[in-house]
Formats: structure tokens, C-alpha cells, sequence
């Protein structure tokens, strides 16, 4: 089987947002973990999992499984669907960022947005934007840097200069509203006996505010050059119709999420779909079970 780019790039991010999955939690004091949807949608994963409807989203999925096509709530688009104006390597970056890019969105509004309100994530919060440092040059970027200011750097360089600096302005901005989340987080950790400045939440919340306005302007600045009208789907404000409106299933984010990782801690999905087919012998099915990338994003 074929691993494509934009197949790795959706691990690497979903194999980085997993890795907090069994330390995320919501604090029922939180204002942010109230439900945001009229359908009653949970506003996190731990109310999800202990949410009795688990069972029905089980045979909604494998209804999904036995009818693919149920699964695409969107028009399916590829490089021939964008704009033949655009050069070749805008076309190529976008539809290799576009996937895990949706999947960084869906991270800040279903996990972050939480996470900034509940001073014990923290902690948390604070590693999201620090890189590891290492002698000779060999860190690690922080996440923020991995899944949100990367890709809008290159994009920024393979888009028309008409749209360019509008991106790297977006970049810019992002970059600002992450280093105030730090400030307004920083030092602060569950367990950890300090004094909490009673603004550290406010202005928290007020970085993300920022830096969801910032990443809405490069989404729409990628469906406007793209030609591909609200393909990227953008956060909405904070507010009681805010999932609903967003438009993007919390519960098919969590059991992404939850599934990937099932399936890191099994090794990997190369080795564990390896594991899959000797198995279920005549099945060439991802034994992670993790949905299929194209059917996460349109849907």
C-alpha cells in the first residue's frame, strides 16, 4: 500500500494531538466545558467517552464503513478541482497541507479552546508552544510551529505574490496570539502551588480569540486562491451555536483522535496494519480503524 505525503503529514499531526488524549481533561468548573451545540454535542473528549451515545456513534460508523460514500458530506475535490491559474507548487503544497491543516483546526476549537479556560491544562498549553532544543541544531518544533506556522510559510511561498503577503501577514499575527497564550500561561501547572494571576484566564482566552482570527484569515485566503469556496471550514466565535455552526462533527474528531492512538501505541499504522492482514485474512482494511483521511475532511 501506498503512503502518500499528505498521508504522513495527517499521522504526524493526529499521532501529536493523540499524545495529550489520556491527559486532557475538563474540569466541570470550567465555563468551556459546556455543551456549544443545540444538537448537545459534548465540547470534549472525556464527556464523549463517557457519554452513553458511544453506542450509537459504534453503528454509525459502521454504517459508514459498509456505505462509503455516506461519508462525503462535502464535494470531493483534487488538484484538478483548484484553480488552473495557480502554479504547480501552490497546487501540490495545498493539497498536501490542506488535510492536516483541518485537523489543526479542529484541534483549537475542540481541545484548545477548552484547555485555555481550565488553568490546570496549563501546563499543557505551555509545552504546545515550546520547542525541544538540542545541540547541534537537531530540536523538535513546538507543535504550534509543526502544524500551524509551517504550513503557512510554505504556502506563503508557493501562492501568487497577489495572495503571498497576505498569507505571511496571517503567519505573523498567528505567531503574535500564540506568544500571548504563553505569556498568559506560563509557569503555571496543575499541582504546582503558585499564585495565579486573575488575568492569566482572560488573557488566555483573549490569544486564542486572536489566533483563531488569524487562522480563519489564511483559510479564507487559501479557498479564495484555491477557487474551492469553504473548503477549509473556519472556526466561528466562541458562543452556545459555535460547534453547530462550525459544521465539522466533534464525535468523528474524537473517535479519530482515539483510534490514532490506539494505534501509535500499537506501533505505528504501517506495523499495525501489517498485524490487520494476517488477522483478517482477505480484508485489506487499516486494522487502526482510524477513518480514512478523505472522509474525515469532507465531511
Amino acid at each position: 500500500m501506498k503512503i502518500t505525503s499528505s498521508t504522513l503529514l495527517l499521522l504526524s499531526s493526529a499521532f501529536g494531538a493523540a499524545g495529550a488524549f489520556s491527559t486532557t481533561s475538563c474540569r466541570a468548573t470550567s465555563a468551556g466545558c459546556s455543551s456549544t451545540s443545540l444538537n448537545a454535542e459534548p465540547s470534549t473528549r472525556r464527556s464523549w467517552l463517557t457519554s452513553s451515545s458511544s453506542i450509537l456513534l459504534g453503528s454509525a460508523i459502521a454504517a459508514t464503513a459498509s456505505n462509503p460514500q455516506a461519508a462525503f458530506a462535502k464535494t470531493v475535490t483534487n488538484a484538478a478541482s483548484l484553480d488552473p491559474d495557480l502554479p504547480n507548487d501552490a497546487i501540490k503544497s495545498y493539497l498536501q497541507y490542506r488535510y492536516s491543516l483541518q485537523l489543526a483546526a479542529d484541534y483549537y476549537i475542540f481541545d484548545l479552546q477548552n484547555m485555555v479556560a481550565d488553568t490546570d491544562e496549563y501546563g499543557l498549553v505551555t509545552e504546545l508552544v515550546r520547542s525541544s532544543n538540542a545541540r547541534g541544531g537537531q530540536g523538535q518544533p513546538s507543535r504550534i510551529e509543526r502544524d500551524y506556522v509551517n504550513p503557512m510559510r510554505i504556502m506563503g511561498l508557493s501562492l501568487p505574490p497577489e495572495y503571498a503577503d497576505d498569507v505571511r501577514d496571517t503567519q505573523f499575527a498567528f505567531e503574535r496570539a500564540m506568544s500571548k497564550l504563553n505569556k498568559a500561561t506560563q509557569g503555571i501547572k496543575r499541582d504546582l502551588s503558585v499564585e495565579i494571576d486573575k488575568n492569566a484566564v482572560p488573557n488566555a482566552k483573549a490569544a486564542w480569540e486572536e489566533g483563531r482570527v488569524a487562522l480563519n484569515s489564511f483559510f479564507a485566503i487559501l479557498n479564495t486562491a484555491t477557487g474551492l469556496k469553504d473548503e477549509l471550514k473556519l472556526i466561528p466565535p466562541s458562543g452556545p451555536n459555535q460547534v453547530a455552526e462550525y459544521g465539522r462533527s466533534i464525535r468523528r474528531y474524537n473517535e479519530f483522535m482515539k483510534k490514532t492512538k490506539l494505534c501509535q501505541n500499537r506501533g505505528g499504522p504501517a506495523l499495525s496494519q501489517a498485524w490487520g492482514q494476517l488477522m483478517v485474512s482477505g480484508y485489506l482494511q487499516d486494522s487502526c480503524g482510524v477513518e480514512p483521511m478523505d472522509q474525515y475532511f469532507f465531511q
